[in-house]
């Protein structure tokens, strides 16, 4: 029995018509773009929502059967298809602790539900990166003792043999279409967040090539060509201080960087036929599609329905399939054909979801340079402006985007105007922008935070009096600090799943993210108490002086569950705040639509009762 006070969850937010639609935006039945073995490419696996756990469902194209794969307590999300289509493998770990190993479960459901080590030998671990070839399997697992890199030859009959192992974080990036090259990242240098490449022999784990860029610029391998005999592997880069595109074939070292004329940042893949690339362009919080083909360098924009793009794959015959959705509209799943014509692709069972109100930009002067933040406005109340919520979104290296979002949505339903702030530390504004917190993190972002409400007070779009900081994650993070170091700005604080005390998180969380901590901060807490000490909400526990909510999961590996215990004992000791905990069993965030009703339903009601 938890010895802190807990939050209720509220029956009913609103009347009748309100608590049917906000509801409906949550229980609506959604699904994932869905994938499709590269051999068989009429067997597709996605991830829906559709028996109220988000879990792993497979779709025949052929004959139109859609069918639930999974059934966890927790919900599953992680799934691929090999080549062959033959099974679907997906990842099994604990309730939600995201520790464990991939499992092959049998594509035909008459062959049973029984599952297998999808990689045998490989053991256990937080994943790091999985390419399945039509022999050669190439798995990343991570442990306390650091990655490890293997490569399987399935039907070998033996298990998966190490190819590279070190203490710093690693990934399997990219196999080439011959399977005879792997392309790995590393952070040997000591940096993760900023990885190098190295290409393997399959064969033998020797060397082929090594890219590096340096201090500060990291390397991403995202694919090597479709087409046989070609080595060519495409790499993003940050050499102009924005994510960007470049193609290197390891087998000769030559390397052709990607002039393409767009503001923002980059990220593509090849077309079947490698004779050119899809990219996905983001600039400003919005997602566009285009076509670049790599001989001229003709770039052209795909016209793919209104809103921001989320994910997107070229098929054999040139079908572009793709989901889009805005702040207003609900995510559709789509195909731009190569006639030009564009329709719904495949739609979940029942109503859509009802749809929200559209974001607006705003672009604010901060200390470190223009913030831009996205603002879905509540209509104004009789004593003005209504009451504000500023939710910052986690990562750090994330970013708000004009997407729909059910959670935004129940804020405006409930009265509240949001605010999403892209502080430094967000993707999409270019690497120093996202470097910005090195050294400091935090309190930079929340200086940017700060210098947005001010902004927002003077035109007067919110209430300084009725202003709420809400996060997950390191959006978390942020609620808590800000509530220590900005109480006088805040009208109450909610934080989900947050990193609360510093040093005991980095003591209990995946190696993966203390590698992360220790690019961020400069070491580990042992070599920088002070700096980590700054940066923790526990640090200021004491000058908190606003209601506090805390969302925590059971199993969570990111923001471990003793740490928030520690903020929590801290907060009790006050014995003058007042602050609740909702404590759910599974791990960061619940993939149970039940689940996450209760808690936004339980943020809300908490904030309401806050303002009073």
């Amino acid at each position: 029995m938890s010895p802190h006070p807990s939050a209720p969850v509220p029956p009913t937010l609103f009347d009748d018509e309100r608590e049917q639609r906000w509801r409906s935006r949550f229980t609506a039945v959604r699904m994932s773009r869905p994938g499709w073995a590269r051999d068989a490419p009429a067997r597709s696996v996605y991830v829906s929502n559709a028996t109220g756990t988000f879990e792993i469902h497979a779709w025949d194209r052929d004959s139109g059967e859609h069918r639930q794969v999974t059934d966890r307590r927790n919900g599953t999300t992680s799934a691929v298809l090999p080549p062959d289509g033959g099974h679907v493998w997906w990842f099994a770990d604990t309730d939600g602790d995201e520790f464990g190993h991939w499992v092959a479960q049998p594509w035909s459901s008459a062959a049973g539900t029984d599952t297998v080590p999808a990689v045998p030998g490989a053991g256990d671990g937080y994943p790091a990166g999985l390419e399945i070839g039509r022999r050669v399997t190439a798995i990343g697992v991570s442990t306390d003792d650091g990655t490890v890199l293997s490569v399987h030859e399935r039907g070998s009959g033996t298990d998966a043999r190490k190819i590279y192992r070190h203490t710093e974080d690693a990934g399997v990036g990219a196999l080439s279409e011959d399977e005879t090259l792997l392309a790995i990242s590393h952070s040997e240098h000591g940096d993760s967040r900023h990885p190098s490449l190295r290409v393997l022999d399959v064969a033998t784990g020797d060397t082929v090539a090594e890219l590096h860029d340096g201090p500060g610029r990291g390397l991403a391998a995202l694919e090597f060509s479709p087409v046989a005999g070609d080595q060519r592997l495409l790499v993003g880069h940050e050499r102009r201080g924005r994510d960007e595109l470049l193609v290197w074939d390891p087998t000769t070292g030559e390397v052709t960087e990607l002039a393409v004329d767009l503001p923002g940042e980059l990220v593509g893949g090849f077309v079947p036929d490698a004779s050119a690339l899809l990219l996905a362009h983001t600039h400003a919080a919005r997602t566009r599609l285009f076509r670049y083909v790599l001989a001229s360098g003709e770039l052209t924009e795909l016209p793919t329905a209104p809103g921001c793009v989320g994910s997107a794959e070229v098929r054999d015959d040139g079908t572009v399939e793709y989901s889009a959705s805005s702040a207003a509209t609900p995510s559709q799943i789509r195909a731009l054909r190569p006639d030009g014509t564009d329709d719904v692709l495949v739609a979940p069972p029942g109503a859509r979801p009802p749809g929200s109100v559209a974001v607006r930009d705003v672009w604010t002067d901060g200390p470190g340079g223009a913030v831009h933040s996205l603002v879905a406005e509540a209509p104004r109340t009789a004593d003005g402006p209504a009451p504000a919520v500023f939710v910052l979104h986690g990562g750090p290296h994330a970013a708000d985007e004009d997407r729909f979002d059910a959670g935004r949505a129940t804020w405006v339903e409930a009265g509240f105007t949001v605010v999403e702030v892209n502080y430094r530390g967000s993707t999409g504004y270019g690497s120093a922008w996202r470097d910005a917190i090195e050294g400091r993190p935090g309190l930079t972002e929340l200086e940017d935070v700060a210098a947005v409400q001010d902004a927002l007070v003077a035109d007067g779009t919110v209430d300084p009096a009725r202003c709420v900081v809400d996060g997950w994650s390191w959006g978390g993070y942020l609620s808590l600090l800000a509530a220590g170091t900005q109480p006088q700005r805040w009208a109450a604080a909610v934080a989900g799943v947050p990193v609360a005390d510093y040093a005991a998180a980095y003591a209990d969380e995946m190696e993966q993210l203390r590698a992360f901590d220790r690019a961020l901060f400069g070491g580990s807490p042992d070599e920088l108490p002070d700096l980590y000490r700054e940066a923790s909400p526990l640090t200021y526990v004491d000058e908190v002086r606003v209601p506090v909510l805390v969302l925590a999961g059971e199993n969570d590996p990111r923001c471990p569950i003793r740490q928030i215990d520690n903020y929590l004992d801290a907060l009790a000791g006050r014995g003058d705040v007042t602050y609740e905990v909702s404590r759910f069993d599974a791990g960061h965030g619940s993939l149970v639509v039940s689940d996450q009703l209760d808690l936004i339903a339980t943020e809300v009601d908490f904030v309401r009762r806050a303002l009073g």
